[in-house]
């Protein structure tokens, strides 16, 4: 019975344009549309329905890992909504369920509304290109973008270590190795560190979580991988603040060099509503890593950061709160929105309408 509601809920995402489905004890199921979360209509779900709906979707090892850490996040490939991100927690003792539902073929740049400056960045034989931004801003979207763009032009091997795979990569020029974290692999960072003996040429690093994730990363970027990997931080310079945050004394002051050495660019994304409120729009903020900036990094300067953006457009850089404005401009978003999302709002107050 609770495979059978499953298949209802999923085979329905494509009815509501549904990016993420959330199953919670005392609601009916919920989809998120366009950023916004919409309550279907009929019953509410009962702790047993959704413990049952939790239990199907779990093997052995699952399980037990679910019972001993309390939350899961898994992949599974379901026959009418394709491949699906699955994350367990637990509320009220019970299991609840959030599915974000991956798509079957990835979007062209244009389509996302990515800068062609990128393009540039993946092109790079080495160092790290760093994707950020909050949960559900993208991320995950833009890095297997990229993961495409390179299979498509390099004859390389591409090494990607994702908890879980939400979207599966054939093989066009390059070698594309994906490993997923319980189903290949036992942990993110032992991964990582055994990655290096796989001679890659690209490195996927679903999401940099700690100093041994971080410090790993930063190596392989700085010993001749072209490193690609997701952060949550709002903007660019919060990124590479947590980033040195995570170390402390002399290991500090190592990582400040090297990722100063390594970084070719941060982008920090978002997805905003549109003014319509029909889809979403994706607004960006892009730093490059020229000689200012990296001297900025090795003097542990974060602050001026903002500077470099403002003043590097030639460079391809981009600020958020001008992104914002500029998107405001073309009515791509509401005044409301780019003032609530902006980092200093008074700056887009005091633009001429």
């Amino acid at each position: 019975m609770s495979t059978e509601i499953l298949n209802r809920l999923f085979s329905a995402v494509n009815d509501y344009d549904a990016s993420d489905l959330h199953l919670v004890a005392g609601v009916p199921p919920a989809f998120r549309v366009n950023g916004e979360i919409i309550i279907a209509d009929g019953d509410a779900l009962t702790e047993a329905e959704v413990t049952a709906m939790a239990d199907s979707l779990l093997n052995d090892l699952q399980r037990k890992k679910f019972e001993q850490e309390w939350e899961l996040c898994i992949s599974i490939l379901h026959s009418a909504a394709g491949r699906i991100r699955a994350t367990f927690y637990r509320r009220n003792n019970h299991p609840e369920l959030s599915f974000r539902f991956c798509g079957e073929k990835i979007a062209a740049r244009q389509e996302l509304g990515l800068p062609e400056k990128l393009d540039e960045l993946a092109r790079k034989p080495n160092g790290l290109v760093l994707i950020t931004g909050p949960t559900g801003a993208g991320k995950t979207t833009t890095l297997n973008y990229l993961v495409d763009l390179i299979n498509s032009e390099r004859r390389c091997k591409i090494v990607t270590i994702e908890d879980p795979i939400e979207f599966v990569h054939e093989n066009k020029r390059a070698i594309v190795v994906q490993q997923e974290v319980l189903t290949d692999v036992r942990s993110f960072n032992r991964a990582l560190i055994h990655v290096l003996r796989q001679d890659p040429d690209v490195i996927v690093v679903g999401e940099m979580r700690d100093h041994e994730a971080i410090a790993t990363a930063l190596t392989a970027a700085e010993t001749g991988h072209l490193v690609l990997a997701t952060m949550h931080s709002p903007n660019v310079s919060h990124a590479l603040e947590r980033i040195i945050g995570v170390f402390e004394g002399s290991a500090q002051k190592q990582i400040i060099l090297q990722l100063s050495n390594a970084l070719q660019g941060i982008i920090a994304q978002d997805l905003l509503p549109s003014a319509d409120r029909m889809k979403r729009v994706l607004a960006y903020e892009l730093l490059v890593a020229t000689g200012a900036v990296r001297n900025l990094i090795r003097e542990n300067q974060m602050h001026h950061l903002e500077n470099v953006l403002q003043t590097g457009r030639k460079e391809g850089m981009v600020l958020m709160d001008n992104y914002l404005y500029d998107l405001y401009c073309k009515c791509a978003i509401t005044y409301d929105t780019a003032i609530s999302r902006a980092r200093h709002p008074d700056r887009i107050a005091r633009q001429p309408a």
